[in-house]
């Protein structure tokens, strides 16, 4: 059971989990524990899943997935028969006029439907801590210089259930650098497996780029593929102005993460999501909402 906070209705929630009961038994049991380090992690699954999963033989997936997690099909672009494709279901686009995000430049908004944790970068190790794991910003993004700037600053890891909508989006205007790419393996970012495979966002594949942002300072974006995401698809255009709440990217099938590294003293994160966090606990957010404000200096 995975237990996370809903906010609106200030209260906790047991999340619904696609395929909980295979990801209990890769994790959790002697002989899934063997087929994992055999063969899930690798490409070569993810990829003949992600095969299926463009085909037109996946279709049929679609609606008892939509019934299954009661998915409000209403915010997106299409119905659910003009989908050609269990993948193009999968990374729908929303209608813009159902994109609503506050144009305030003092307010943080979360880049994604998904369930988030905030957590401080301590500043003498320059390390965050999930799950009990201590994980080092430099191991993360494979640069010390880049690292060194988010000491004792921010991480905000946002974790995209399947269920939910699968693009990310620019937290505010400004300029993103180009992606450098970071190979790696695909293990689930599930909770479940986070307890049980030490340091899964360093194993896993995962990509990054420098957002100039106008009012945030230099965020720096972090995608995580996981099994079976066939790929991180990057669709915003480098080195050009970007607009708060414009598309940046979107994730192939699978469970992944979006983390955002915050300077410090950049922003102050909402009360509750802080004290969620703190108990370890995720918050569901959706794309567009408020999650924090800027950090006024008194002087």
């Amino acid at each position: 059971m995975i237990k996370y906070y809903n906010r609106k209705k200030e209260k906790y929630e047991i999340e619904n989990i696609a395929g909980e009961k295979i990801l209990r038994w890769t994790y959790e049991s002697p002989v899934g524990k063997t087929f994992l380090e055999l063969f899930i992690k690798r490409k070569v699954v993810s990829k003949l899943y992600g095969m299926y999963c463009n085909s037109k033989l996946s279709r049929k997936k679609i609606n008892g997935f939509i019934s299954e997690f009661n998915i409000d099909m209403s915010r997106f672009k299409n119905k659910e028969n003009e989908y050609k494709s269990f993948n193009e279901f999968f990374y729908r686009g929303i209608e813009e006029e159902k994109l609503i995000f506050s144009k305030d430049k003092d307010i943080f908004i979360s880049p994604a439907d998904s369930k988030l944790l905030a957590l401080n970068i301590s500043s003498k190790k320059n390390t965050i801590n999930i799950k009990g794991f201590d994980y080092s910003i430099e191991d993360l993004l494979g640069d010390g210089k880049l690292a060194k700037e988010y000491e004792g600053g921010l991480s905000l890891i946002f974790r995209l259930c399947p269920t939910d909508y699968h693009r990310f989006h620019f937290i505010d205007d400004g300029v993103c650098l180009k992606t450098k790419k970071i190979k790696g393996k695909y293990y689930s970012v599930n909770p479940i497996a986070l307890e049980k495979v030490d340091k899964v966002f360093i194993e896993n594949k995962r990509e990054y780029s420098v957002f100039k942002s106008d009012n945030f300072k230099e965020i720096v974006y972090i995608e995580v593929g996981a099994t079976c995401v066939g790929s991180i698809i990057q669709t915003y255009n480098e080195n050009s102005k970007i607009c708060k709440g414009e598309e940046k990217g979107y994730f192939k099938f699978g469970g992944s993460t979006v983390i955002l590294l915050v300077k410090k003293d950049v922003i102050t994160i909402d009360e509750d999501i802080k004290n969620q966090s703190e108990k370890g606990i995720e918050t569901s957010v959706n794309i567009g909402e408020r999650i924090g404000t800027i950090k006024k200096m008194h002087h």
